[in-house]
């Protein structure tokens, strides 16, 4: 009996193994970046950052969080006090699938399915063509466990924020607590 043969069958059968389970595991979230532009991983830990303020469309129940940087200047009255948001401020918002409750004793709407993620980074040596902001869009695959980069550059939603440039172009206000 010839070992070389038995042996090369268990190990190509041994990296099969290793690939084929290496390919069922969701590939690192932080992995991804937006063409021309921003990483997942300049956000890590955003899932731990505090929450801001929260809305809802039709689509989407959102909640938006800021990097402790941006929690200070919010505290501090940034930017209702005329006053812009320093480097390093960061705010993201978490887009779910809303649903009805069917627990709740009232009508309440809750998240299910995560639906994108959204960044937007103070940087104005890094992003001086959009006001020192630099954005980033990650939509999440629900079949797949990942997420994808969604739009082109770092100032790709610098348009819609020009309408809140008096409030250094963040749409989202720090509530009363």
């Amino acid at each position: 009996m010839n070992r070389l043969p038995i042996a090369l069958a268990l190990t190509g059968a041994v990296a099969l193994v290793a690939l084929g389970g290496h390919a069922l595991v969701a590939a690192d979230k932080y992995s991804v970046a937006v063409p021309d532009g921003l990483a997942l991983s300049e956000f890590k830990g955003y899932e731990d950052w505090a929450v801001v303020g929260a809305s809802q469309t039709e689509d989407n129940l959102k909640a938006m969080v800021a990097n402790p940087t941006m929690m200070a200047a919010y505290k501090a009255g940034v930017p209702l006090n005329g006053r812009a948001f320093p480097d390093g401020s960061t705010i993201a918002k978490i887009q779910w699938k809303p649903m009805k409750s069917t627990e709740a004793p009232f009508d309440v709407r809750i998240s299910t399915t995560l639906n994108e993620v959204l960044f937007i980074t103070k940087d104005s040596k890094r992003f001086p063509n959009s006001a020192g902001w630099g954005y980033a869009r990650f939509t999440y695959d629900v079949a797949t466990d990942t997420y994808k980069p969604d739009g082109r550059g770092t100032d790709c939603g610098h348009a819609c924020h020009t309408i809140v440039k008096s409030k250094d172009y963040i749409f989202t206000a720090y509530g009363k607590r």
